[in-house]
């Protein structure tokens, strides 16, 4: 496998640090908008391991699929994994299928409102521009793996476990994202500063939030979703390891578009636990028009409110050293055991910021959004998942993956996981 990675932001930074120390590649491409962030993630990456050469760093154009496919054909790429923001993720999905790559990303395509009723019909949603290409990937013989981080990915492959090895009926599949995280400034008083892409966070939790029911789709998985005003149905959701309750509302998130498509459930639900202070902000954004996409002219200067917000906020990569806490993913499903009982169970994963900076030098967040898509790389490498179009996390067989995750180093990466019966 010669992989070619788009963004050495903080997750790329950390999926290269991750795969480092794996054996199942033969070239990581490290590329980005800027060359030097590039080349510090390959430097750093580097010195993981005595004697490694495999990693290159390039420059690319994310937003030019013919640069992304040129890049992958110079470098004799056979996968490209999308590790930027969403606003890109077309240009390389169409420059990996023009170079006759393979492709992994951790966010679909974006979504666009429905012009009449956005609080109640959907409009386009997330992935249906790259679901829209289905054929001609299938014709290609090559694999895109959509929405492959942690949430959506992970939470995905446990909903698959769940569906095979746990439940016989399942009424719902709710995705529970929650954490105690903190961050502290120089003084040591908590400040505000997201533990990832600002711009992502405001395109999710902003959006209408979407849901799928069994009972409206009536054999027409398209026809079951729908949506909500944001920040809806709030709940307050209890963490594992310590985190503790969370209140939790709905946010716009790829398991509800994935899951319904190969998964049997009643109904698909993703809760995020945002908090008081962060739903504050993004309504107070929302209201100043400082979410919006679309540039400004400012003394002379055309710039993207959204893209101003993200730029004063700290980079999500540099704030681990000052962010203290516990981030989990996970999924709760309720339904039937195999048993024929009612069952109710969480599973899950932690990610632990003291660990994984001084592991990696990578904050947790970043840290747990970037070791999965790597577990599903090797699983690629190695053809225990396999196939052509399409697909999501779900379309495959989750105990290779779960096995791999927490297998102790080296055979696998050293990062168990966690289920709850409630």
């Amino acid at each position: 496998m010669r992989i070619l990675m788009i963004g050495a932001g903080g997750v790329g930074d950390a999926a290269a640090r991750i795969a480092v120390e794996r054996d199942f590649f033969e070239q990581l491409v490290v590329a980005d908008y800027d060359l030097g962030r590039a080349e510090a993630t390959v430097t750093a990456a580097t010195a993981r391991r005595d004697g490694e050469q495999r990693l290159v760093a390039a420059r690319v154009d994310a937003s030019d699929a013919e640069a992304v496919a040129a890049l992958a054909r110079e470098h004799g790429s056979t996968h490209v994994f999308n590790a930027v923001d969403p606003r890109f993720v077309m240009p390389i999905f169409r420059g990996a299928l023009a170079a006759g790559a393979g492709y992994l990303d951790m966010a679909m395509s974006l979504s666009r409102r429905h012009p009449d009723e956005p609080y109640a019909k959907v409009g386009v949603k997330l992935g249906d521009e790259q679901f829209a290409m289905t054929s001609q990937w299938e014709e290609s013989g090559r694999l895109a793996l959509l929405g492959m981080g942690v949430e959506p990915g992970l939470s995905d492959v446990f909903a698959r476990y769940a569906s095979d090895h746990l439940f016989s009926s399942i009424d719902e599949l709710g995705t529970r994202d929650g954490a105690n995280l903190a961050v502290y400034d120089e003084d040591g008083n908590e400040t505000f500063a997201p533990g990832f892409s600002m711009w992502t966070i405001i395109e999710e939790c902003l959006n209408p939030p979407v849901v799928w029911e069994k009972a409206r789709a009536g054999g027409d998985v398209e026809a079951g979703f729908f949506t909500l005003p944001a920040f809806s149905e709030p709940e307050v959701f209890e963490f594992p390891e310590g985190i503790g309750p969370v209140e939790c509302v709905h946010v716009e998130h790829e398991e509800v578009l994935l899951m319904p498509r190969w998964l049997d459930a009643e109904r698909v639900t993703f809760k995020y636990g945002l908090g008081d202070e962060l739903i504050t902000i993004l309504r107070t954004l929302h209201t100043l028009g400082l979410d919006g996409t679309d540039p400004v002219r400012v003394k002379g200067v055309e710039v993207s409110p959204r893209d101003v917000v993200a730029a004063v906020l700290p980079d999500p990569a540099t704030i681990g050293p000052r962010m203290k806490g516990k981030t989990c993913a996970g999924v709760f499903v309720t339904g039937t055991g195999k048993d024929g009982q009612p069952r109710r169970t969480y599973l899950y994963h932690v990610s632990d910021n003291e660990e994984t900076m001084a592991e990696y030098g990578a904050q947790c967040v970043v840290w747990q959004t970037a070791v999965n898509p790597v577990v599903a790389l090797e699983l690629m490498a190695t053809g225990v998942w396999q196939g052509s179009g399409v697909l999501g996390p779900e379309a495959f067989d989750a105990q290779p993956f779960l096995e791999l995750l927490a297998a102790p180093k080296p055979v696998g990466y050293g990062s168990p996981w966690g289920m709850e019966d409630r």
